[in-house]
């Protein structure tokens, strides 16, 4: 009997994933300045670079350029794409110089479905520059089979009002009772650990921060702590590791990278 069991337990190593019964997610979130580095280069390549690093399974992505004059009038989204082998898409919220600007989501993982979703924010003045904010939401499968929601997000950089709002936004259209979609929530958030903004999302998301809450930027000399990586409260991941990756120069924000494992 005791052969028997082994047989069965061989056989069935091959019918079952080898990561099904550990579904592990990569995630990576970053800010990358529309491409542009600390040297004033616009340099795709590093940044694909950075990301290849830590092979992850998901990437948010702010700030990205989509045939933008400044930066050359390259699809950003497209071309890190290319250059991380990852699949692409985009979120725009506003028209700029000719060309969009936006988050982007890139996964290795198949996407079921995708949603692009403004955010409140406060119209600008000539005495105050503010920029439509929003996200991008994908629904991908797992290597275990499972659904789970990814977004890239971005706040506004200089109105508290509006990342309070945009923090209330998201937990109504991301976390609501009878959502019972597991969600990870990756952006920059333009706010520290304690402020407002991140006390509304933490009413319903739990902060994947590595314990000693390492500052994100600025890249060369961090000061503060304003790019995350979240997932509901109530949802089955569990947080492996939690780290800001060291990058000085790629971009004016350090990336975030967290494992998670999503749980039976």
């Amino acid at each position: 009997m005791k052969s028997l069991s082994v047989l069965v337990s061989i056989l069935l190593s091959f019918l079952v994933p080898a990561d099904a019964a550990d579904d592990v997610l990569r995630v990576l979130c970053y800010n990358i300045h529309y491409g542009q580095g600390n040297d004033g280069v616009y340099d795709l390549e590093r940044l694909a670079a950075v990301i290849k690093e830590v092979n992850p399974d998901l990437v948010a992505l702010q700030e990205v350029d989509v045939v933008v004059r400044r930066s050359g009038q390259v699809h950003q989204a497209e071309k890190l794409g290319e250059l991380t082998g990852l699949k692409v898409h985009y979120g725009p919220t506003q028209h700029y110089e000719g060309g969009l600007f936006g988050n982007a989501v890139l996964t290795r993982l198949p996407v079921k479905k995708v949603l692009i979703h403004p955010l409140p924010y406060t119209e600008a003045t000539p005495e105050l520059t503010t920029y439509p904010r929003g996200f991008i939401a994908v629904t991908v499968e797992t290597s275990g089979g499972k659904e789970v929601r990814f977004v890239s997000t971005h706040f506004q950089h200089n109105v508290e009002e509006d990342r309070v709002a945009e923090a209330e936004a998201v937990n109504r259209l991301l976390a609501g009772k009878g959502d019972s979609l597991p969600t990870i929530l990756a952006g920059d958030i333009n706010a520290v650990p304690d402020s407002e903004p991140m006390k509304v999302l933490l009413s319903r998301w739990t902060n994947a921060i590595d314990p000693e809450a390492t500052p994100t930027v600025p890249s060369k000399d961090p000061k503060s702590r304003i790019d995350y990586v979240l997932f509901r409260r109530e949802d089955p991941f569990e947080i492996i590791e939690s780290r800001v990756i060291p990058e000085a120069m790629a971009s004016d924000h350090r990336p975030v990278f967290v494992v998670l494992k999503v749980k039976e």
